[in-house]
């Protein structure tokens, strides 16, 4: 099974804003859509940045007539006065492809903080927007499942070794990796592409190897084989 891309599971028809729409319409907006967030676009569709309700509350919490220090403040408290989407949203938007996989997307939003990512063409035209709901529905795969994946996708597939050519167990997501493997260079192949597997939370990497080729060899004697072509990719 291929990991699943961000097209699948995404929503496109997105609620939006201008660049110029007030401060009450855009509260609207969230009341009646039940949504917490939504991006801001141009004419051209293109996302210039994203709204939260966090965004909203600063806002509403904002003090006219104080003096802040420092450039943070004085940015957020420009912000806070702000009557628009434009002076109030967050930018630069932080944004994904449609063919971004999941679990990069999920990544990407655990690591920079945000519960939504538009989804934006090759020029940066927004089709669609995923949120952190929508990207946890593919970790509630059963383990089972995933350990059926990791079998065929990583070691049949990838690898090209017997399914229990090394040890797999699996459990609430977490991939563990023991045994032995021939060479050094599949051990971030292995770890890599089941990393990457629907469903998987984390893997443990217990793997072994035979053979070094990692070290420098004279060219008579490189060892080539499935591995060095995933490495590139990795």
């Amino acid at each position: 099974m291929k990991p699943t891309k961000v097209e699948a599971v995404m929503v496109e028809d997105v609620v939006t804003a201008g660049y110029g729409t007030p401060f009450k319409e855009v509260v609207r907006l969230l009341d009646e859509h039940r949504i917490s967030g939504l991006p801001v676009v141009d004419e051209e569709q293109r996302v210039i940045g994203v709204l939260s309700e966090t965004d909203l509350m600063l806002h509403q919490t904002g003090t006219a007539g104080a003096h802040p220090v420092g450039r943070r403040a004085r940015h957020d408290a420009a912000r806070s006065m702000a009557g628009t989407a434009g002076g109030i949203m967050s930018t630069p938007a932080v944004t994904v492809r449609p063919d971004t996989t999941v679990t990069e997307a999920a990544r990407l939003m655990t690591g920079r903080r945000v519960e939504r990512l538009p989804v934006v063409d090759e020029g940066g035209r927004l089709v669609g927007i995923v949120t952190r709901r929508d990207l946890l529905q593919v970790f509630l795969r059963a383990d089972e499942e995933i350990l059926r994946d990791v079998r065929q996708v990583v070691l049949v597939d990838t690898l090209w070794l017997a399914p229990g050519a090394i040890e797999v167990t699996v459990r609430q997501g977490v991939v563990t990796l023991s045994g032995q493997l021939e060479r050094r260079s599949e051990i971030p192949v292995a770890v890599g592409m089941t990393r990457r597997l629907d469903g998987v939370v984390g893997v443990l990497d217990r793997l072994t190897y035979r053979l070094d080729d990692r070290r420098p060899l004279p060219a008579e004697q490189a060892v080539h084989g499935v591995a060095d072509d995933w490495l590139r990719r990795l």
